[in-house]
């Protein structure tokens, strides 16, 4: 009798337990698909067009109310509204965004928002210029970065004011290059024009054909800060080698 009694509480046990540990694990995923829907979303570089600022390797938090909300906040997109609500003052000029592609929106691209609506955007010479005063730039030491077989690379560098203050570094790969020299874009309401910080290396709302200009829809939220940096060519789930691999002064540095 004492035998049968101890075998029917281990089995009651052993079920509780396990009902327990489905209930944590769908907890979890809960609360996870709540964080990344309406406040923090993980990111990561794949491309260099926004070096110096992001660099291929960086993993990043965007805020996802920072901008509000749209259908484009939520997990594939499900078309369930339309516009964007408690998009507040939206985007402001200098922040670095990521947002869908207006062509493909299943692509994500990170950019910095250089034009707000209704502005004139125009490159001369390789100079941004807005509502046709050109932006202060200043040159600076060059940017050094080390290549995956240890050799150097050095890039002309700019930094660059923006008109309400906001300064942050530019790369100058080529003289003349392809968008050095636009025409004057009028950035139409309800839209944004985006640039990458490396100039000579990014397709952006300078070619209208592939990105052109962004819908505030279409924002997905405000890139915020670094929670890993993994130098270019190393996989970053290869977290024995993280000592070595490791930008480690990047690391939960903020998007400026």
């Amino acid at each position: 009798m004492a035998s049968t009694e101890k075998g029917g509480s281990v089995s009651k046990s052993a079920g509780s337990g396990l009902g327990e540990t489905v209930k944590v694990i769908v907890q979890a995923l809960i609360l996870a698909l709540i964080v990344r829907t309406f406040f923090f979303q993980p990111f990561n570089i794949p491309s260099g067009s926004m070096k110096p600022t992001l660099l291929v390797g960086d993993f990043l938090f965007v805020s996802k109310f920072s901008y509000g909300y749209s259908r484009f906040s939520f997990p594939f997109s499900f078309p369930i509204m339309t516009g964007r609500f408690w998009a507040g003052d939206g985007p402001e000029r200098g922040d670095v965004a990521v947002f869908k592609l207006p062509r493909n929106p299943k692509t994500d691209y990170i950019k910095r928002v250089v034009g707000l609506p209704g502005e004139t955007i125009q490159m001369v010479n390789g100079v941004l210029h807005i509502n046709g005063q050109a932006v202060e730039r200043e040159r600076v030491s060059d940017f050094t970065e080390v290549g995956r077989n240890g050799e150097n690379s050095r890039v002309v560098q700019h930094r660059e004011t923006l008109p309400n203050g906001v300064s942050f570094m530019t790369l100058d790969l080529v003289r003349d290059g392809f968008s050095d020299n636009t025409p004057a874009f009028e950035v139409p309401e309800g839209h944004y024009f985006m640039m990458g910080d490396n100039r000579d290396n990014s397709t952006d709302s300078r070619v209208p054909g592939a990105v052109g200009f962004v819908p505030l829809e279409n924002f997905v939220g405000r890139a915020e800060v670094l929670f890993l940096s993994v130098r270019d060519g190393a996989p970053a789930w290869q977290i024995w080698r993280w000592p070595w691999t490791l930008r480690w002064s990047r690391v939960f540095d903020t998007v400026d």
